[in-house]
């Protein structure tokens, strides 16, 4: 029998804010694993309301069991409703973060 691994995301938490263009780390909780995965191939998408944006993943080919990620914030469009998901065997998502625009993009300093 295989066991499907759904690890629970433990950052980014509820109510983070992610500045575009930054790295930010995605971590996981890989205390009990199961013997047997069927997938050890993680991805990284980035969600927002009731939608993954499957065409371009934050973070692929890695380690299911690494239990962290670095990701580069991807340039969408500012919003609070924003979940980071993480696939494996299976899906499971983050809480709802705030994805804000740099500094640098939105107000110029002389």
């Amino acid at each position: 029998v295989r066991d499907v691994y759904v690890p629970k995301i433990l950052t980014p938490t509820k109510g983070d804010t992610w500045v575009i263009g930054q790295k930010r780390n995605v971590t996981w909780d890989i205390s009990n694993p199961p013997s047997q995965i069927t997938n050890r191939n993680g991805q990284i998408y980035l969600r927002k309301g009731d939608r993954t944006f499957m065409n371009f993943t934050l973070a692929s080919g890695f380690d299911i069991l690494l239990g962290s990620m670095e990701v580069e914030v991807p340039n969408v469009t500012p919003d609070c409703d924003y979940r980071i998901v993480l696939f494996g065997d299976s899906g499971n998502w983050s809480d709802k973060i705030r994805i804000v625009a740099s500094e640098a993009t939105t107000h110029s300093h002389h």
